[in-house]
């Protein structure tokens, strides 16, 4: 595997020799001073060129990055899926090479670079600036992605989807209705729960943290009693098992939620909880699962 110095001289090589690039710079994890390092981190890379059909033309142009494995271009997918695009003004490349190293590289032009918001992002470190066209930038920080406070009524709201979107797995569950019980759980339900945790987190970390994406970092941040819960909330295809992932995501949400009110001096709904859980429990001791049409 190419080590990431061997990298960064690649990035920046092949950007200083090409005269249709003006500029470089990245941004992504490897700017972020507080995201774990280790190999599979990609390259988030832009270079700013002077146009970019010339780059579009040449399909076998990356080649100079390696040998891939799957390549993959956003915004040829999203016009074929007749999505809005402007292919004059940037491009999209997601390389995974036979090494293991991924670039993510975006080519585009300095209109469209000052659009984007090259000074707003604040993980961006610019590598390469042959026009002294990139502004000077503080220093990198993950402020942005901070987890933010709730209002009481967002706090709210998600509260009642939590507890409004298991009836529809449960119904799905007593169907024996697999990707419909699934969907609604993983979907609107996984969302507001991992939400609610977020919002726990922001309340022992003073909102300055972080909980990644996809809550990639929840682990990190939750003590073990909590995440072997959170653990439980995922399950197999198993009638049985599902119904102990559901209750376990009503546990947790419980006392994450609870803990976030009393933080906020909001007020958790307790009856709505409690009806709920009922209501599941009625549902789970019903005969007859899988005989309703």
């Amino acid at each position: 595997m190419r080590t990431e110095k061997e990298m960064f001289d690649l990035i920046i090589g092949i950007a200083e020799q090409d005269e249709r690039i003006r500029a470089a710079y990245m941004n992504g994890s490897r700017t972020n001073p507080n995201a774990p390092k280790d190999i599979f981190q990609d390259y988030d890379i832009v270079y700013v060129v002077t146009e970019t059909a010339s780059f579009i033309a040449d399909e076998g142009w990356i080649g100079v990055f390696g040998d891939l494995i799957i390549l993959q271009e956003p915004d040829k997918m999203d016009l074929l899926a007749g999505k809005k695009t402007d292919f004059d003004q940037s491009y999209g490349y997601l390389m995974l090479f036979t090494d293991g190293n991924r670039i993510d590289l975006h080519i585009e032009t300095q209109e469209a670079m000052m659009e984007n918001g090259y000074i707003s992002e604040k993980l961006t470190v610019p590598l390469l600036d042959k026009d002294g066209i990139l502004r000077e930038l503080p220093e990198p920080s993950d402020a942005d992605y901070h987890i933010k406070k709730p209002s009481e009524p967002l706090f709210l709201n998600a509260c009642n989807e939590f507890w409004w979107c298991l009836q529809s797995v449960v119904k799905g569950i007593w169907r024996d209705e697999l990707p419909y019980a699934k969907q609604f759980f993983e979907a609107p339900v996984r969302t507001v729960l991992n939400e609610m945790v977020s919002w726990w987190i922001g309340t022992k970390h003073g909102f300055e943290v972080s909980s990644g994406k996809m809550g990639k970092y929840f682990k990190k941040y939750l003590p073990e009693s909590h995440w072997n819960l959170y653990k439980e909330t995922y399950s197999d295809g198993y009638p049985e098992n599902m119904w102990q992932s559901v209750f376990a995501a009503c546990e947790l949400f419980r006392t994450l939620a609870k803990d976030v009110a009393g933080n906020f001096s909001f007020t958790y709904n307790m009856d709505e909880d409690t009806n709920m859980t009922n209501y599941l429990k009625w549902v789970k001791d019903m005969p007859g699962a899988g005989m309703v049409e």
